[in-house]
């Protein structure tokens, strides 16, 4: 190996976060430190042929197509994770709302009931006055 496990191993924690590996990362810094100890013309810039730019391409693009990838499946991820969360809270809503709707229907058949109740003892009530104002009414 080009590098020393020192230099390596400061790449260890980037390599995670990237998605390269650490071989991929130790092949790219042997080219770079190799082809700028080799060139003759004092040129830091390394000269590749079509066929090198071609290979590194296709490599950074499958590499960049895997990155993609990895992204849209963890978006994925959190979003199904995202609308399990949803449909629980949702279900749990329902039901809340069903029991409210359950003590409401209860509370108005109890109000019925006591509005029932109220016009029945009112009627009684104003028959009984009736019949004390008319016992009372002779005797003056």
């Amino acid at each position: 190996m080009f590098l020393g496990e020192e230099a390596a191993a400061q790449f260890q924690l980037p390599v995670l976060e990237t998605g390269f590996t650490a071989d991929d990362i130790q092949e790219w810094l042997s080219d770079l430190f190799q082809s700028n100890s080799g060139s003759s013309e004092g040129s830091t810039r390394a000269v590749y042929s079509d066929d090198e730019r071609k290979k590194r391409r296709m490599i950074s693009n499958r590499e960049s197509a895997r990155r993609s990838r990895w992204r849209k499946k963890k978006q994925l991820e959190d979003l199904t994770e995202e609308l399990n969360r949803s449909a629980v809270e949702n279900q749990v809503l329902k039901n809340e709302l069903n029991i409210v709707l359950n003590q409401c229907y209860l509370l108005w058949k109890e109000n019925e009931q006591l509005t029932s109740e109220y016009v029945a003892l009112r009627t009684r009530l104003s028959n009984l006055y009736r019949i004390l104002g008319s016992m009372q009414t002779p005797s003056q």
